[in-house]
């Protein structure tokens, strides 16, 4: 029986020009976070379980990707669990591995390990893959690759300040028109104090975060539930609708918030952002673990979910037993991005184009020439090709349209023989007689 050829859900594979597409936007942040001074790092693509569980939630550790044990899994297994069938218990007996959920986790993981062979502030940069055991849709994949920037071990708001820049940089040179929202968790702690809630921060939150998804009703009816009475629902409401920083400076806790972020604003003030920079008060993703700071980037031109997020945390090494290790990061959904750029047409017609000169040989001869003469321009740095096959030039002129190769040189035992071979511009048809020097010269120019 031949199986039919299936993906698992949530999953794509990158045809050649898909793949060159990908690689243009992973260049592109790669190339912004070296030229800020961050350094690469890589980790395995699986962890401990016991690195990764705990550190994102019931839900995020019920999106975790387990790996059975080698060999014999089920041979030191619990029997009794294994009849009730109650996996989630099963599993520390069954698998002692999984793969790896974020970039955060490895990261704090590694700054732990490594805390003597570190120099802090540690600026690092990871591109890697990462899986959810999620429900795909648009812009949600089950594997995704993220492209994280972090700084480790300083208070500094000029990093805040600095990877605002690194978004607006990266979403310049893609082209993409985005808005980069930034909050504080001390302004919605600030809030949640003066509304008499503090007790009920993480649930408050978790509301509000709900407000382009649910309304205004729907976030009210939630904060209802908590118990909170329909007059300071109101007001907490109306304080997620203020855009000036400066109206939130009701209490100590949410003065600080501001202060920190007009510092952190203050950095980009003389030379500004190609992209607008927002305050938005409804901000209030991943407060489990940020604790000052937070970062969010939305496409201005086309309906889809964030395109990158981040912000600051004081404690995250500390579930490694390395305390008092600040950090703050970012990262960017490189899937999203791609399918962003797809739908604006915004990828650079050079990437379409897989070498720039095809060797087209008459005979058995010409070709062993052409093969030399390709080893010459790739020398010179030349992306060449040669069609394998002397003879039959329909065949090889369709191969180059099919692939929308711009040039062709074209070998017959005459070329070979004087040195001078002929060079096509598939664009205008024009065709030159020139010297390999000369052909390089041209391609190169």
């Amino acid at each position: 029986m031949i199986n039919k050829p299936s993906l698992p859900k949530g999953t794509r594979d990158f045809l050649p020009l898909q793949a060159k597409r990908r690689k243009h936007i992973f260049k592109t942040i790669e190339d912004c976070f070296i030229l800020f001074g961050y350094q690469p790092l890589e980790t395995p693509a699986m962890e401990n379980l016991s690195t990764l569980t705990g550190k994102y939630g019931d839900e995020g550790d019920k999106l975790l990707f387990k790996i059975l044990n080698s060999g014999d899994y089920l041979k030191d297994a619990n029997e009794e669990l294994l009849l009730k069938k109650e996996s989630t218990k099963l599993i520390p007996s069954i698998s002692e591995k999984g793969l790896r959920y974020d970039l955060t986790v490895p990261f704090a993981r590694v700054v732990a390990m490594y805390r003597n062979d570190i120099t802090f502030p540690f600026k690092r940069y990871q591109i890697q893959a990462v899986w959810r055991a999620d429900r795909p849709q648009r812009g949600r994949y089950r594997e995704f690759y993220q492209c994280d920037a972090d700084v480790v071990g300083s208070n500094s708001l000029m990093y805040e300040a600095e990877l605002i820049r690194i978004y607006d940089s990266v979403f310049k040179s893609l082209g993409i028109s985005v808005k980069i929202l930034i909050n504080h968790r001390a302004i919605l702690e600030g809030i949640a104090i003066q509304a008499g809630c503090q007790d009920q921060f993480m649930a408050m939150t978790i509301a509000i975060d709900k407000l382009d998804k649910i309304g205004v009703d729907g976030v009210t009816k939630e904060l209802e539930n908590l118990g909170i009475i329909p007059e300071t629902s109101s007001w907490i409401l109306s304080q997620l609708k203020q855009s000036q920083l400066d109206t939130f400076k009701f209490n100590d806790k949410a003065t600080l918030g501001v202060q920190e972020m007009n510092t952190a604003l203050d950095y980009l003030k003389n030379t500004g952002t190609h992209n607008e920079v927002v305050f938005d008060a409804t901000l209030a993703r991943g407060l489990s673990y940020y604790t000052g700071c937070i970062f969010e980037v939305v496409p201005t031109t086309i309906k889809m979910g964030s395109l990158g997020g981040g912000g600051r945390y004081d404690n995250l090494t500390s579930i490694f037993g390395l305390n008092g290790v600040s950090g703050v990061g970012i990262s960017f959904g490189a899937d999203r991005i791609y399918d962003v750029m797809q739908e604006l047409g915004l990828w650079p017609t050079s990437l379409e184009v897989p070498v720039k000169v095809l060797f087209i040989a008459l005979d058995d001869q010409s070709h062993r020439h052409a093969f030399d003469l390709a080893q010459q321009c790739r020398a010179a740095g030349i992306p060449v090709d040669v069609y394998p096959d002397p003879g039959k030039l329909k065949k090889q002129f369709k191969f180059a349209e099919d692939l929308k190769i711009p040039f062709l040189v074209i070998l017959g035992e005459d070329e070979v023989i004087t040195g001078r071979y002929n060079l096509k511009n598939q664009s205008n048809g024009e065709q030159t007689s020139l010297t390999i020097d000369a052909i390089i010269a041209r391609l190169n120019s």
